[in-house]
């Protein structure tokens, strides 16, 4: 099989939620492949100390939830290194409760920061991409972006949505050499899911020491977590030139979960 060579020397990324987890893993990655990553989080020791930790990275604190914070995530990006070749769209947070329960404002701030800022980070990243007609935007989904679990309502809804906007984005971005594409992952191995033990616990009237082998991996032909640094790869490989022609596309990375 013929490869394509990729040139990742002078390409610029933008990670969000990039201060621990996937995204950080993401940032190593692509950091330690000679891109220029700016890491986003609304964690600013954490971000900045991971940022410190990589060549040629810098950290910019946001709160994704806040339209402002995400035009400004971009404009920053833009005046210090000039143009964004990768986007990749990480951030998330969970809550877990039944629908009659869910507060409405856990509700509105899952969907700004899971949905509405890809949105708004994308559609201001996506000019300067067609005006150099190369970019790679990957949106780190989610199993919950083709499946449902009970008690994540609002969750499993931006996950969809997330997916929802991918396809549309690879339709119109296609044009210009620029590629969108959905990475899927069952439960990961991060803070976000160890966070989760405890309300799926209360929720399923079941102990936290079986959270992960009777909820998390329960679904899964292999019964295991994925671990970042798995994610992180697959990223890499949709941004290089071997995956110029996956677009639009769920890639799924979930032990088997959605063979059945």
């Amino acid at each position: 099989m013929t490869t394509t060579t990729t040139t990742w020397a002078g390409k610029v990324a933008v990670v969000t939620g990039a201060a621990s987890g996937i995204g950080l893993a993401i940032a190593r990655d692509l950091a330690g492949r000679g891109v220029q990553v700016t890491l986003a989080d609304i964690d600013a020791e954490a971000g900045a100390d991971a940022a410190a930790a990589l060549p040629a990275a810098r950290f910019q604190r946001a709160d994704l939830a806040q339209s402002e914070d995400c035009h400004r995530l971009i404009a920053d990006t833009l005046a210090a290194h000039g143009h964004i070749d990768i986007l990749v769209n990480n951030a998330g947070l969970q809550h877990v409760a039944p629908i009659p329960e869910f507060p409405e404002t856990k509700w509105r701030q899952l969907i700004e920061i899971m949905l509405t800022a890809p949105f708004l980070l994308t559609q201001a990243t996506l000019p300067g991409m067609y005006q150099r007609r190369w970019g790679r935007i990957i949106n780190i989904a989610s199993v919950h972006s083709l499946r449902a679990s009970a008690f994540k309502s609002a969750y499993v809804a931006a996950k969809h949505g997330l997916l929802g906007l991918t396809r549309v984005t690879a339709l119109e971005a296609a044009p210009y050499n620029v590629t969108c594409n959905a990475i899927c992952p069952s439960y990961v191995r991060t803070a976000l899911v160890e966070k989760q033990i405890a309300d799926q616990a209360r929720v399923h009237g079941i102990p936290e020491s079986e959270v992960v082998e009777k909820i998390m991996v329960a679904e899964a032909a292999i019964h295991r977590l994925l671990e970042p640094e798995e994610v992180a790869s697959y990223v890499a490989f949709l941004c290089s030139e071997d995956a110029s022609g996956i677009t639009g596309s769920a890639q799924v990375i979930d032990c088997g979960w959605t063979a059945h």
